[in-house]
C-alpha cells in the first residue's frame, strides 16, 4: 500500500468510513504483531495486538495529527503488552517492577468533591457543554449538532463554562 493511498484510508477512517478503516487495520496488524512480539509475553502477543485494534477503532477519531498514527499505534501496543505483564505478574504474586508499574497520582477525595460542587454551581446549559465535552469526549462538531450550535458558540459556551468552574474553584 503507498502511503499516499494509506494516508487518504487513514483520513477516510477517520472520518467514519469503515471500509477504510479496516484497510487501515489489516495494513497495520503485521507491524503491531512484530512490535508487540518484542514487548509482549509472546502467549500474549495476539491478545494485545487484537485489543490494539480495537481501541484503534474506537480511539481513531480522537488522533489530532494522522502523521502520528504509527507512533500511537505502537504507545497502544506497548500499554496492553504491559497492562498484560501487570495482570499475569498479580496472579503470579511476583512483584510489579517500575518498568511495567502504571504512574498512578491519586487525587485526594477532597478535589473531587469541589469539582463535582463547581460543576453543580454552573448554569445546566454550561454543566452540559462540559459534560459533552470533558467527561464524554465529544468533539466541537459533535456538541454543536447535539445541542444545535454553531462550532463558534459551542467554543464560546465551553470557555466561559470552564472560566467560571475555574472561578468557582479558585474562591
Amino acid at each position: 500500500m503507498t502511503l499516499s493511498m494509506a494516508h487518504d484510508d487513514l483520513a477516510a477512517a477517520r472520518s467514519g468510513d469503515t471500509a477504510a478503516l479496516e484497510r487501515v487495520l489489516v495494513h497495520s496488524r503485521q507491524d503491531l504483531r512484530r512490535y508487540a512480539e518484542y514487548h509482549c509475553v509472546i502467549n500474549d502477543v495476539e491478545d494485545a495486538v487484537q485489543e490494539s485494534l480495537f481501541t484503534v477503532s474506537r480511539k481513531l477519531r480522537d488522533l489530532r495529527v494522522l502523521e502520528c498514527f504509527v507512533s500511537w499505534t505502537f504507545r497502544i501496543v506497548k500499554r496492553e503488552c504491559n497492562r498484560l505483564k501487570r495482570g499475569r505478574r498479580m496472579l503470579s504474586g511476583d512483584a510489579i517492577s517500575d518498568d511495567i508499574a502504571p504512574m498512578v497520582s491519586h487525587e485526594p477525595a477532597e478535589w473531587r468533591h469541589d469539582v463535582a460542587a463547581a460543576l453543580e454551581s454552573l448554569p445546566a446549559h454550561y454543566r452540559r457543554i462540559i459534560l459533552l465535552r470533558d467527561l464524554e469526549g465529544l468533539t466541537i462538531a459533535e456538541i454543536g449538532e447535539q445541542l444545535g450550535l454553531t462550532r463558534e458558540a459551542v467554543k464560546s459556551r465551553l470557555h466561559r463554562a470552564r472560566l467560571l468552574a475555574r472561578e468557582y474553584l479558585a474562591c
